[in-house]
């Protein structure tokens, strides 16, 4: 095979080889990546801000004997910051600035060798399902340009999915690694919390419930990728014992007999489409097969557990509006955002401090008691949507909803509304695509999504799996045996296909 059909056939890990044995240069596999988003990005849209020349620059001067020396990769435009990449988040209220220095996540990035070309799209400020902002531009999934990439790190997902790079930087508040692997057919896995940095410019993301890690083609790429970021940076809120072993040698492993629970069933007693629903039924079919314990078994969620998530993800909205106008020393406007950011932020300083430490204490409770579940189950699969890739716009607002949506966030009164009939429709229409995955980023257990189905019609359909506090290592083992057992990545996306 040539240049281009290895590029777009084989892992990091493959590509970081050839390069450590000298059978291809840093610089002859940026610019095969670059050729690569030339190609695909017409038609996905997903890339925010390019960086083609640093890129070069950056792959003359690749470290030899880095983990990932020479390459490609991309930035997801959230969370984690590079100097002299303008910040965007998906809104206009970080207009014009461009981060001085390095987050500590992108500083191990680049020390382990990898080339970043660009920056990849978000929806606005990375607070929905589905990357589709309107200051920027949708992002389309490649294997159906109509269908939602998901969100938030929806741009990353579909060039990894494309093979543009063989990986790419993601982040996870909600699902928002999970989400658009699923959407797009490939491995993500959301860490423990505090297992990766989030400094020097973010403390907290999200109250602890948000962390930075990956989208990936292969279960190997994304543990070797983990062993290199991993570990708390300066003055990290949270401390987590590392590994026993890296999760490279997890992942090469076989995990032994597990014993596992599956369920179909959302949480929030929102409908899963039947597709979901045989995905993880073939799965937990598959894991039987593979000698692992199985049963149809899932964990007590309390009934306002998502209620008590929504009033901390309005929240942090708006302590984000305040970060920007901190960082940028400009006031956001109401036409700087969509409507329906300019409501949350509303609502989020509607809320008091007593309040939110009340919510934030109730769902600390409810993890303690969720963490009981897994005294008895190493692991918990799921569906890790309610359904497969819904059309760009399905999760919009419509009608009489989206006009007081309009209403209230042009009259600033939308603190005021914050317990009423408007909220708890919006949080139904998130929560009712993506009721698998909120729980564990408050919990802080890893989980990841696999791309075990397939819709007729073509379309990725993905499982989750949840392990124990600090487990990566048994989850990294458990997913390469399935690897293994149902491969996934000699499936090619149609505007792959159509373009190879």
């Amino acid at each position: 095979m040539g240049l281009a059909e290895d590029y777009i056939t084989l892992d990091a890990t493959e590509l970081a080889d050839l390069v450590r044995q000298r059978q291809i240069s840093p610089i002859e596999l940026v610019e095969a990546a670059i050729a690569r988003l030339h190609q695909v990005e017409p038609k996905l849209a997903g890339i925010a801000e390019w960086t083609l020349d640093q890129a070069r620059l950056a792959a003359c001067e690749s470290l030899a004997d880095a983990p990932f020396a020479g390459v490609p990769f991309l930035l997801k435009d959230n969370m984690h910051f590079a100097a002299g990449i303008p910040y965007h988040n998906g809104s206009r209220i970080w207009h014009g600035w461009v981060p001085p220095q390095d987050s500590e996540m992108v500083r191990r990035f680049k020390a382990a060798g990898l080339i970043i070309l660009g920056s990849t799209k978000v929806p606005e400020l990375s607070l929905t399902p589905v990357t589709e902002p309107r200051h920027f531009g949708r992002a389309n999934n490649p294997w159906a340009l109509e269908r939602t990439t998901g969100g938030s790190s929806g741009g990353s997902a579909a060039h990894v999915a494309a093979r543009s790079v063989p990986m790419a930087h993601a982040t996870d508040g909600g699902g928002s690694i999970r989400i658009p692997a699923s959407c797009c057919g490939l491995f993500g896995l959301k860490p423990t919390r505090g297992r990766t940095p989030n400094g020097p410019y973010v403390g907290e993301g999200w109250h602890g419930a948000a962390i930075g890690h990956a989208v990936t083609r292969s279960v190997r790429d994304s543990a070797r990728l983990l062993d290199v970021i991993a570990g708390p940076d300066l003055g990290a809120p949270y401390g987590l014992a590392p590994p026993a072993r890296s999760f490279a040698e997890a992942a090469a492993s076989p995990p032994g007999r597990l014993r596992m629970a599956f369920s179909s069933s959302a949480p929030n007693g929102a409908p899963v489409d039947p597709e979901c629903r045989t995905a993880v039924e073939n799965a937990a079919k598959l894991c039987g097969e593979l000698g692992h314990a199985v049963e149809e078994a899932a964990p007590v969620v309390p009934e306002d557990y998502f209620s008590w998530f929504l009033i901390t993800f309005l929240a942090a909205v708006s302590q984000e509006f305040a970060f920007a106008e901190e960082v940028t020393g400009a006031r956001p406007r109401r036409s700087d955002v969509e409507e329906s950011t300019w409501l949350c932020r509303e609502l989020g300083r509607g809320f008091s401090a007593a309040e939110l430490s009340v919510t934030l204490e109730r769902l600390h409770r409810a993890t303690c008691q969720i963490a009981g579940f897994f005294e008895t189950y190493d692991l918990l699969l799921t569906p890790a949507l309610a359904s497969p890739p819904v059309r760009h716009g399905e999760l919009h607002p419509k009608g009489l909803e989206a006009a007081l949506q309009g209403l209230a966030a042009r009259l600033g009164v939308g603190r005021y509304l914050r317990y009423g009939p408007l909220l708890r429709q919006a949080a139904d229409r998130a929560f009712r695509f993506m009721p698998f995955s909120p729980i564990w980023n408050i919990t802080g257990q890893p989980a990841a999504s696999l791309p075990l189905h397939w819709t007729p019609d073509g379309l990725p359909v993905g499982v989750q799996v949840i392990a124990r506090f600090g487990q990566e290592e048994t989850l990294f083992s458990f997913a390469s045996q399935i690897e293994q057992a149902c491969p996934w990545n000699h499936r090619l996306p149609t505007a792959v296909v159509e373009l190879t």
